[in-house]
């Protein structure tokens, strides 16, 4: 499943790239003929509030609730989701699949982050880097508490 939020659900974006999905994250002001036209040629499920939106796609689910975590029910009510698909392969911020970090990206991590056994991932497209630490934790324990027990994969 590939996803396209609208620019009102980036919190539920990150979300699910944190669950591993491919999800597109609409910018401000993008025009929904483009953002239309994007699920048809990619073959995404829009997620979006705007009921008007909603019902010009085919493949479409109208979000409700405030809160990250009533969208994200909001959107298992819509989708069958596994909320453990690919837990942490995605960067949360610009939806690149993550690959293995190099050892000069490991040296840049903080020390408490080396000493533990990974795995270590780099975005290759903003350099950002992730590891098991104590964001991957919560991230884990929210996506837990949506579906599967989550595990970072190695």
């Amino acid at each position: 499943m590939r996803f396209l939020c609208d620019e009102m659900l980036v919190r539920l974006a990150r979300l699910l790239r944190a669950a591993g999905y491919d999800t597109y994250l609409a910018s401000g002001g993008e025009p929904d003929t483009g953002l239309l036209k994007l699920v048809r040629e990619e073959g995404r499920i829009l997620l979006t509030r705007d009921k008007q939106l909603a019902a010009a796609a085919p493949e479409s689910v109208l979000i409700e609730g405030r809160g990250v975590e009533e969208e994200a029910e909001s959107l298992s009510r819509g989708v069958v989701l596994d909320w453990n698909f690919a837990p942490f392969t995605r960067c949360v911020m610009d939806n690149a699949h993550l690959r293995e970090a190099t050892l000069d990206e490991i040296d840049r991590m903080p020390a408490s982050a080396q000493a533990g056994q990974g795995p270590f991932r780099a975005c290759p497209a903003c350099g950002r880097l992730y590891w098991p630490g104590s964001h991957v934790r919560r991230m884990g324990e929210r996506l837990e508490g949506l579906g599967a027990p989550l595990r970072p994969q190695a």
